[in-house]
């Protein structure tokens, strides 16, 4: 076996090494710069959140209601058979930790809304949801050949649906996907939108998530940081509502 001249090993061993830098850099400046959070402002937005999903772990809620966390939006379901792992331990030790709650489904483009509907209240049941229920509508994570009329009309069903079993709607997804899903079909539905900039959306919005790194007691690594647009007497008059 005939054995490469030591400076062709010398330049692959750097062309390597410039790769490996590259790949450092870019999720560096991703993670510094494109992910970061903005500030926002407390005394504007005093009523803070987080969202998690089985992604967490197990949590300490009491530790975090502690910590400052008002409310939680908990993963449930996804597409028309996935269950969230967590979800029925998360909304109990939400509960038990006296935070607002609302469950979320991620939204598949490639099923059926109706079908989607079915199976998020099924795994929802009866609990007591003071925020109700979240479609999470975003791109990442979805087929990209799907065409956007199609997915419009599968979301609109499943709205339609869940609005019929009586159920209060919200919407999240990020700019992108409310320019391209949500601003034409859905005005005037509660969005929860996600944005690192400090002004989130030319757009009416309830809640808003703007750290995908926040730090909470009681939970280990990560977690998505959320605020509610108002103040604490109109989060009362939300709640009320």
């Amino acid at each position: 076996m005939r054995i490469p001249p030591k400076k062709d090993i010398i330049v692959a061993g750097w062309f390597l090494l410039c790769i490996i830098l590259l790949v450092f850099a870019s999720w560096w400046a991703w993670h510094e710069f494109i992910s970061s959070p903005p500030y926002v402002d407390p005394d504007r937005y005093p009523v803070r959140g987080i969202d998690v999903s089985a992604h967490n772990g197990y949590m300490n809620l009491d530790a975090a209601a502690k910590d400052g966390v008002e409310f939680i939006f908990i993963k449930a379901t996804e597409g028309v058979s996935f269950v969230d792992e967590n979800f029925k331990f998360n909304y109990w030790k939400a509960q038990h930790a006296g935070l607002k709650t609302g469950a979320y489904h991620f939204f598949r483009f490639d099923k059926d809304g109706v079908e989607q509907a079915m199976h998020f209240l099924k795994v929802v049941d009866r609990r007591r949801l003071e925020l109700g229920l979240a479609i999470d509508v975003e791109q990442q994570g979805n087929p990209e050949n799907i065409p956007t009329d199609v997915v419009v009309e599968r979301l609109s069903k499943m709205v339609e649906y869940l609005n019929l079993r009586g159920y209060h709607v919200m919407l999240y997804t990020n700019r992108d996907g409310y320019e391209k899903f949500l601003m034409d079909t859905f005005p005037g539905y509660p969005l929860w939108i996600c944005s690192f900039s400090e002004y989130p959306i030319d757009a009416d919005w309830t809640f808003w998530q703007f750290n995908h790194h926040g730090a909470v007691k009681g939970i280990r690594g990560d977690v998505d940081l959320n605020v509610f647009n108002g103040s604490r007497e109109e989060w009362e008059n939300y709640l009320s509502r």
